[in-house]
């Protein structure tokens, strides 16, 4: 469970994950376009831009603070790295839309915890609104990739 009651230090953790998930949604969208699916690849692009959005307001939001630069070590990420640092080990030739919108939303899943644990953990009132609103982005896009996997049905 994260301990986080310090605005910078929550920016830190935001950026850190922002950053993640833009370049993981990079690396689907470019593996998508090698299997040859547009659509998907444009969908992965889309995410990897409202990633690098996010990244952008979490930085905007430091305003006149210092964020710290943490080292791996230091960052309070559940499981020892960041939320949204989604494995590309399933990444090869034969990687299936299904494969790449699962390891997607499990990514997004992991990363709206994140936030959402920052929330209900906190004692700092800015740190819990900025982890709400946050965790609401990421529920958005949870939402959008489970549409798109109703789109794409696992094969049986």
């Amino acid at each position: 469970m994260p301990d986080i009651h310090d605005p910078a230090l929550f920016l830190a953790h935001a950026c850190a994950l922002e950053q993640d998930a833009a370049s993981r949604f990079a690396d689907l969208s470019e593996a998508m376009k090698t299997y040859g699916n547009q659509d998907v690849a444009d969908f992965f692009g889309k995410m990897a831009e409202f990633s690098r959005l996010h990244l952008a307001e979490a930085r905007k939001r430091s305003g006149f603070r210092e964020i710290p630069a943490l080292a791996p070590e230091d960052f309070q990420w559940p499981d020892g790295e960041s939320p949204e640092a989604a494995s590309m080990e399933g990444s090869h030739y034969m990687m299936t839309v299904e494969y790449a919108l699962e390891l997607a939303l499990d990514s997004e899943k992991r990363g709206q915890a994140f936030y959402a644990d920052v929330a209900k953990t906190t004692t700092d009132p800015e740190v819990r609104m900025m982890a709400e609103e946050f965790a609401s982005e990421e529920a958005e896009h949870v939402a959008e990739l489970e549409c798109w996997i109703e789109r794409f049905p696992k094969r049986a």
